[in-house]
């Protein structure tokens, strides 16, 4: 006789899915409870696929499929990121079976708190990008001229920085940042929309740039190549919503799906951009 595994006989028949949906930008929110077929090894996304092909609530009430939005499947995108069972995460790499010895009740999905909701669980993440922009996230090589072979890397460097470069830009930090406060306009009666996305940008540049930028300045900062926008880099990290807008709360290390070390970047980019100011002060 084959001894069944305790996690085996606590495995459901069903599964509750309870989802927060919202039919557009502005629209109010409201929540929604589905039910499907437990099978074993699903993913958040599989769930989904399966609410999608029902498009049926627990009480049997047709309704349009909940819109979400996923790309690799494999954890590399980014563009998955909800909150699951309250805290965010990526939901191709949430299984469902280690949810369920969260909460064996329901799951419950939310579209990240930090970012206008688009519809359901589809958020705008045009902040997070625009960040990048503002502190310059590439490598500095816009031509097709040989320019020669590069500046050799320490190896310690090429360890320090590897870890950084996995950032997927999925905002999971930024939705756990309590200083990353919600930016959600909308644009006026007879206002163009030219002069609302100008309005919108300046006010993402106002606001904090987050962990991900941060790290990610270090980063290039510590290129061979890309050092040579550093002095830019930190200007930006030292404006409006730059780095002392960080509290230090550290629950961006704590969500990051690539365990980046992201506190580590922030210590850094404040000890890099005092001296940078320090400097800038002697040169004036």
């Amino acid at each position: 006789m084959i001894a069944l595994d305790p996690a085996e006989k606590k495995r459901p028949e069903f599964i509750k899915v309870r989802v927060k949906r919202q039919d557009g930008p502005g629209k109010d929110p409201y929540w929604q409870l589905f039910q499907i077929k437990y099978e074993p090894e699903l993913n958040i996304i599989s769930v989904l696929q399966r609410i999608a092909a029902l498009a049926t609530t627990s009480d049997g009430k047709k309704v349009a499929p909940v819109a979400w939005d996923c790309g690799c499947l494999e954890e590399v995108c980014g563009s998955c990121t909800m909150q699951i069972n309250g805290r965010v995460r990526q939901s191709c790499s949430a299984l469902v079976d280690r949810l369920l010895e969260e909460n064996d009740d329901e799951l419950v999905l939310e579209p990240m708190s930090k970012f206008p909701v688009i519809r359901d669980l589809i958020v705008d993440r045009k902040r997070l990008f625009r960040a990048l922009q503002r502190v310059k996230a590439w490598v500095p090589v816009d031509s097709y001229y040989d320019m020669g072979s590069g500046e050799r890397q320490l190896r310690s460097t090429q360890e320090q920085n590897y870890p950084l470069s996995q950032c997927m830009s999925c905002g999971c930090c930024l939705d756990a940042c309590p200083q990353y406060g919600k930016i959600e306009l909308e644009q006026r009666e007879g206002e163009s929309d030219e002069a609302f996305q100008a309005r919108e940008l300046e006010a993402f540049d106002e606001g904090f740039v987050g962990p991900h930028a941060i790290s990610q300045a270090m980063l290039f900062n510590n290129h061979p190549t890309g050092k040579a926008l550093a002095g830019e880099r930190l200007d930006a990290l030292t404006g409006p919503g730059g780095i002392q807008v960080c509290g230090n709360a550290q629950n961006c290390v704590s969500v990051c799906p690539k365990e980046i070390p992201l506190t580590t970047s922030i210590a850094r980019a404040g000890r890099a951009t005092t001296v940078h100011m320090i400097k800038k002060w002697f040169d004036r």
